[in-house]
């Protein structure tokens, strides 16, 4: 179960300095773009809920065609690129398709995590570096997240224990919310 559930706040600041960081260490990925980012996001935040108990950012996740992605990533990636805190590029790729990259422009203000935060974003990037952004994508296909609720709709930081019960350190509580959560959204299941 979440950490103080009810208490759950978005911090923009902390979006903004996630996207930054997380675009720094995936600097030289080829396979790296907008879709790849929108994934390291997701997986970070719904991670730090299996581990820590709480996500990351607080951002809100949407379901889209080809995968989870924050709602306010858009205006966050905007902004840092207005401020000259970052930059986007165009780069085709061997295959000709071409990845948007966000190419940040300062180091990331990583005060503002936990240690313990940051641990679990290197993690996420670490497992998923080698992957293509496809492979990422049907990746978050799997998780209860995006499996659970219709294109556009928000999907709630619980789902991070539906399904996914091997990433958690199971606890009857949490194996609880589990299967309440799978009867709550059982109907939605493919």
């Amino acid at each position: 179960m979440l950490e103080e559930e009810a208490h759950v706040r978005y911090d923009e600041e902390k979006l903004a300095e996630l996207v930054l960081y997380v675009a720094q260490k995936i600097r030289g990925d080829r396979t790296a773009g907008a879709t790849k980012l929108n994934k390291y996001l997701y997986f970070a935040d719904f991670s730090a809920v299996r581990k820590l108990g709480h996500p990351i950012t607080g951002a809100e996740y949407q379901r889209l065609p080809h995968g989870p992605a924050p709602r306010r990533l858009p205006p966050v990636r905007d902004r840092l690129v207005r401020d000259g805190e970052a930059r986007r590029e165009r780069r085709p790729d061997a295959l000709g398709y071409v990845h948007d990259d966000l190419i940040p422009q300062r180091q990331p203000r990583t005060e503002l995590f936990a240690a313990e935060e940051l641990e679990v974003v290197d993690e996420v990037i670490e497992t998923l570096r080698d992957m293509s952004a496809t492979q990422v994508s049907e990746l978050s296909h799997r998780e209860a997240g995006w499996q659970l609720v219709e294109e556009g709709e928000t999907i709630p930081y619980e789902l991070a224990f539906v399904l996914a019960p091997d990433q958690a350190g199971t606890t009857p509580a949490i194996r609880s919310e589990g299967e309440r959560l799978l009867s709550e959204y059982a109907d939605r299941l493919s």
